[in-house]
């Protein structure tokens, strides 16, 4: 469905904000250890939804950091560990939103309670087939913290369920935002009170921009002739180094204007996150080389079309998959190969504050 005028202004003035704070990080050129939030507002959240929790849903909400659970993450239906927000009485349920939105920008906050939405709309088409559904539940939802955010060290928490996972780790300030998962099921509500709904169709018309820009030059190294992934390839439990080195056309081997909206397009991505996290995310970026990003599609170019895309570089993996229920059906994943977890920010902690390597 094309999008509005009203939806084209929207995405154009968000995507202008973003990239001028891209272009301003440039500019400045500071280390990312400075990007660091005057108070970290998570930590407040999280202390404060433990403490809004009764006893008995605190003891499963609050585990120790080094719970082998926090790093088995995935993003469909199953038992999970945490409080589920259907759980929750109204004060909890708050608080928990209120920890989810002090994490997220304005528009990734409005993307995860679409996706949470997205469970109620697929329950309800079984259910109008004379079926069973309890797993689709928009308040099946778990939140979980890992270690104590009020203590000084490390902690992390995550908020997960279908099509949801948000995993965060946080050390010595500075805190690590993947692995994260967001799905979308329909990627576009075709029917019903939603119709016309795309949670994540920014990231999707972002990239078709971009691949309708290349010349026949450029499509022949960024558009692989082989078979649509099924699913994301970087899924849980699969390390981000497995996915091998950047396949497509490399960042430096395009226009400007190209360039341009691959900028446009990993601001999307990192303005999911609150202002100062998603800005660390693109110093991050610029900091190991923007040049070394490439972007690999894969499939038909036309909607409808199964098809796959993936930017790549040397702090990050960001896939997309739209290849299920008649390509209506998105799959999409942010992950880091050295901030997995905050896994280079543990060891930093341990080095300089226990003299561990």
């Amino acid at each position: 469905m094309p999008e509005s005028a009203p939806s084209r202004r929207s995405a154009t003035l968000r995507g202008g904000v973003l990239l001028a704070l891209l272009g301003a990080l440039a500019l400045a050129g500071p280390p990312l250890r400075e990007h660091r939030p005057p108070r970290d507002h998570a930590s407040l959240a999280a202390q404060a939804f433990l403490d809004t929790l009764r006893p008995e849903l605190r003891e499963r909400a609050q585990l120790p950091f080094d719970h082998a659970g926090r790093a088995d993450w995935h993003f469909v239906p199953r038992a999970r560990a945490g409080v589920p927000l259907r759980e929750m009485n109204d004060r909890e349920r708050a608080a928990a939103h209120r920890l989810l939105r002090a994490a997220l920008s304005s528009a990734g906050y409005l993307k995860c309670t679409t996706i949470m939405e997205l469970d109620q709309l697929l329950r309800e088409a079984v259910e109008a087939r004379a079926g069973r559904a309890d797993h689709r539940d928009p308040t099946l939802y778990h939140f979980t913290i890992f270690g104590n955010p009020a203590g000084g060290g490390p902690w992390g928490w995550r908020v997960e369920g279908h099509h949801l996972s948000l995993n965060f780790s946080s050390a010595d300030g500075e805190t690590a935002v993947t692995p994260a998962f967001l799905g979308a099921n329909p990627a576009e509500v075709r029917e019903g009170r939603r119709a016309g709904l795309r949670a994540l169709g920014a990231e999707e018309d972002l990239a078709r921009r971009l691949l309708a820009s290349l010349d026949e030059e450029q499509r022949a190294t960024a558009v692989a002739d082989e078979g649509v992934p099924r699913d994301i390839l970087l899924a849980p439990g699969v390390a981000p180094g497995a996915i091998g080195p950047p396949r497509g056309l490399s960042l430096d081997a395009m226009r400007p204007a190209q360039r341009e909206l691959v900028e446009a397009l990993l601001a999307e991505w990192a303005g999911n996150l609150r202002a100062d996290l998603g800005a660390a995310q693109l110093a991050r970026i610029r900091e190991a080389g923007p040049d070394g990003v490439h972007f690999l599609w894969i499939g038909g170019d036309s909607p409808g079309e199964p098809h796959y895309y993936r930017l790549h570089g040397p702090t990050f993996v960001i896939e997309y998959d739209n290849t299920q229920d008649g390509a209506n059906h998105v799959h999409t994943v942010w992950r880091d190969p050295e901030r997995d977890f905050g896994a280079d920010l543990l060891r930093r902690h341990l080095h300089e504050a226990h003299g561990s390597d």
